[in-house]
């Protein structure tokens, strides 16, 4: 029979085991937040109001003749229509919801190691509002300048796995649809109703991603020119990995639906703004 020493070995063994088991289970199953957090997804997402409202601006004054301070104001109803807040838990929400725990966790491994820190960095930095000058002033000259180099082979391999082109033509639709629901507002009560004018802007899809597929291959290379070519592919191959291909799908996806989704609201609000205060 046992004695009491050996009952307490044996419930210090068992108390051990499980404390060692819920250990492991924690690092080896992060949460959607958690990866999510450690990504550039975060700030990324933070620059979406501010790179909508300036889009949508820059839009408004050269394609129409409204009013400087009307196009302001409707650059404002827009950018407050989207919350970096909702658009992230949106994505947190999509990717616990989609990806299993080996995914996360393998997401999240990438994510802590120092070549994908300095990455992180370097996209966060090209995605903020300063940087969209900068990459339009430098553009050409980057091309010129990385014209037959291994950088610049490596951008349809990028382009594909990052899903670079297919994001930046979501954000173009966004923008165009927010534009279009603006100059929709003004029509009144002969104005369009909202499903039709989204099936109108979806129409561009193609034409949109001939324009902004330019504009695309400058800022990566603004963004990766100071990586080398084993540093991208490194990169490269967690983005097309079964957890990173994952992660980027359905971060994506997510983005763009909730870019899509405040649609209705902002023809709402820019109809009110608009209604009586047409030029």
């Amino acid at each position: 029979m046992p004695d009491h020493r050996s009952r307490i070995t044996v419930w210090k063994a068992t108390v051990f085991t499980v404390l060692f088991a819920s250990a492991v289970t924690t690092h080896a199953a992060p949460t959607a937040q958690q990866v999510v957090d450690a990504s550039p997804i975060d700030d990324i997402i933070d620059q979406y109001p501010a790179m909508l409202n300036e889009g949508i601006r820059r839009g408004l004054s050269q394609g129409t003749q409204l009013q400087p301070f009307l196009v302001n104001s409707i650059g404002a109803v827009v950018s407050s229509a989207f919350s970096g807040a909702d658009i992230e838990r949106q994505v947190v929400e999509d990717l616990q919801s989609s990806l299993g725990e080996s995914q996360l966790a393998a997401v999240a491994d990438w994510y802590q190691t120092p070549l994908a820190k300095r990455i992180s960095k370097a996209e966060i930095e090209a995605s903020s509002p300063s940087a969209w000058k900068a990459v339009q002033a430098k553009g050409p000259a980057l091309v010129k300048e990385y014209q037959g180099t291994e950088l610049a082979s490596l951008f349809d391999r990028y382009d594909q796995a990052a899903r670079a082109t297919q994001s930046a033509v979501d954000t173009a639709i966004a923008m165009q649809f927010s534009m279009a629901a603006a100059m929709n507002a003004l029509k009144g009560s002969g104005a369009m109703p909202v499903g039709e004018l989204r099936q109108q802007v979806e129409s561009r899809r193609t034409m949109l991603r001939g324009q902004v597929g330019q504009q695309v291959y400058t800022a990566y290379l603004y963004t990766y020119n100071a990586f080398t070519p084993e540093e991208l592919r490194e990169y490269l191959a967690f983005l097309e990995s079964d957890a990173g291909s994952a992660f980027t799908r359905i971060s994506t996806q997510s983005i763009q639906k909730a870019l899509m989704e405040p649609v209705d609201m902002i023809s709402r609000k820019l109809s009110q703004l608009l209604g009586n205060g047409a030029p």
